[in-house]
Order: structure tokens, then sequence, then C-alpha cells
């Protein structure tokens, strides 16, 4: 009896019954860190090009704006109707989602927060405006939207393309191609340009800025403007690798925040580089945890980088406070 019960399990489908039988394996650690690191960058740079425009807003008003997750799920949500409901392929529905994200940017500055600085009203109180704004925006959303999750038509399915030890499809290749040039677009024009100038002259010293003859105003409108579509191109990306959700901005809003204050707050090369850190480390650290918890120790790694930096990566020691 004792041998037929070892001859069943050795026949057992699914087992090895046969001496020689080749072993298939997965990849190595080394293939999965590679990988792992490639979907980090991936990763990274989706909460880089949607966290610049959160850390250009602080860097030139001071003001934490809570809802910025929103204009995430709105470029997202806008591409989504336009290229399910109204037929647009997604390359031109996500040029018109930048657009009218870009547009509700310029909105909110000229609506609601210029005249909300206009009438003396205190950073914290605008903060908490900030707050009620997301909550309604974010259920405005769920109104139209719904809670099921979607997708967009095209690029569902996609074969990876094999470089070496590492794979990716096309379409992620495209994000990350597309964000990297996004993100040097905007350091270019920080650099090269007399808007870019006056943004960095604003987020150094506001007060200093209005006496040299720079529109405070028209600087502030165009970094809002700037904010948006950034956002919004985000959000396609994101539903793009991810899926598409009335809150999924908002459960991207924390990696902004940690790779905005990992790199420093109020520069927007130390929102690109933290966004990175934050990506690469969510990433990395399923290799050795549950992936429900990648975005924990991302945290972990702000708050250890803090604790020997507190100005952050790239930040200043006077911007601490």
């Amino acid at each position: 009896m004792p041998l037929l019960a070892v001859l069943f399990v050795a026949l057992a489908p699914g087992t090895a019954a046969a001496q020689g039988d080749e072993v298939v394996t997965g990849p190595g650690f080394g293939a999965r860190a590679l990988q792992a690191l490639l979907d980090g960058v991936q990763f990274g740079a989706i909460i880089a090009i949607t966290a610049v425009g959160l850390s250009l807003v602080f860097g030139t008003t001071h003001l934490i704006n809570f809802a910025h997750g929103e204009l995430v799920t709105i470029g997202a949500v806008v591409a989504f109707f336009l290229n399910i409901s109204a037929g647009l392929h997604l390359v031109v529905a996500a040029l018109i989602a930048v657009l009218i994200g870009a547009l509700v940017g310029a909105i909110l500055q000229l609506g609601l927060w210029a005249p909300l600085r206009r009438r003396g009203v205190g950073m914290i109180n605008m903060f908490i405006v900030t707050i009620g704004l997301s909550l309604l925006l974010r259920h405005v959303i769920l109104i139209f939207f719904g809670t099921r999750p979607q997708s967009y038509r095209e690029y569902d399915i996609q074969r990876a393309i094999d470089l070496g030890p590492v794979g990716i499809t096309p379409r992620d290749l495209t994000i990350v191609l597309i964000s990297v040039g996004l993100l040097v677009g905007v350091a270019l024009m920080l650099q090269k340009t007399r808007i870019g100038t006056a943004i960095r002259a604003l987020s150094s010293n506001r007060d200093l800025a209005e006496a040299s003859g720079i529109d405070v105003n028209r600087v502030v409108l165009v970094v809002w403007t700037l904010g948006g579509g950034l956002a919004a191109i985000g959000g396609v990306f994101f539903g793009l690798t991810e899926i598409i959700t009335w809150d999924m901005g908002f459960r991207l809003l924390l990696l902004m925040f940690a790779g905005i204050i990992l790199g420093g707050l109020g520069t927007a090369y130390g929102a690109m580089v933290g966004s990175f850190v934050v990506g690469i480390v969510a990433q990395m650290s399923s290799l050795w945890f549950p992936i429900d918890l990648q975005n924990a120790w991302a945290l972990l790694a702000l708050i250890l980088v803090l604790l020997i930096r507190p100005q952050g990566i790239l930040g200043q020691r006077e911007r601490v406070g």
C-alpha cells in the first residue's frame, strides 16, 4: 500500500516523476532586480511628470495644493471619455486632455487662488480650501465616471521588447521617453527662457522679484497652467500603466509629496530627482517584500533621507521651515 501511494504521488499531474526531467526555473535574482529597476524608472517618470507642477506651485506661491491629484485624475478621465465615447485615437485624446488640464489649472488660479490672495487669506486657510476642493472635484469625477475601473481602448495588451535580461512593452518605453523628454523640456525652459528665469526668481525671493519688475501674477498663472497640463499628461500615462479610477490621482498624491520633499521643497529639479528615487525604491522593494507595501518602503526611504539631510537631496538649508 505504501508503494502504491508513492507511485500515485510520483505520477500525479504537476510533479517531476522521471529522473533527468528538465527543471523549469524562473529568472534569477539579478534579472529580476534589473527588471524592477526598469519598472522603477518608469514609475518614477510618471511621478516626476505630475510632481513638477505641484513643486513649481509651491515654490512660487508657497501653497500646498492638496487638490493636485484631482488634476491628474481629470487628465486621465477626459482622455478616457474622448477615447471611448467620442472614438478619438488615444494620442489625440491625450493632447486634448492636456489642454483641458492646463485650462483647469488656469481657471483655478484666476477664479479661486488669485482672489483669495488679494483678500489676504492666510496660507493655512488656503491649504484647508485645497482639501475641500480636492473632495469636491473627486466626487464630481465619481458622479460622471463611476466606481468601476476602466482602461483605454488602445495599447492594452502588447508584447514586451527583450532588452537582454529585461523586457519592456512599446507602450511603456514610449511613456518613459516622452516623460523624460518633457522633464528635460521643463528644465530647459527654466534655464533658457525669460519666463523660466522669472519663475526661478519668484521661487527664490518673491519681494525681490516684484521689485525687479517681474509680473508676479502672470508668472503664477503660467505656473498653474503648466502644472495643470503636466498633471493631465501624467494622469494619462498612469492610466495606461495601471488602470483608470475615480481616485487614482489621490492615490498618487502621497508619492508626489514624497518625491517633492525628498528632492527639496520648491525646487523643480529636486522634485524630478526625488520622484525617481521614490519610484525606484517602491519597485525594488517588491523583490523582498509584498507588493502591497511598496509605497510604505518609499516613504521610509523619505524619512531616512530627511534624518540625514533635512532640506532634501537638492534643497537649500534656508528653505527648511
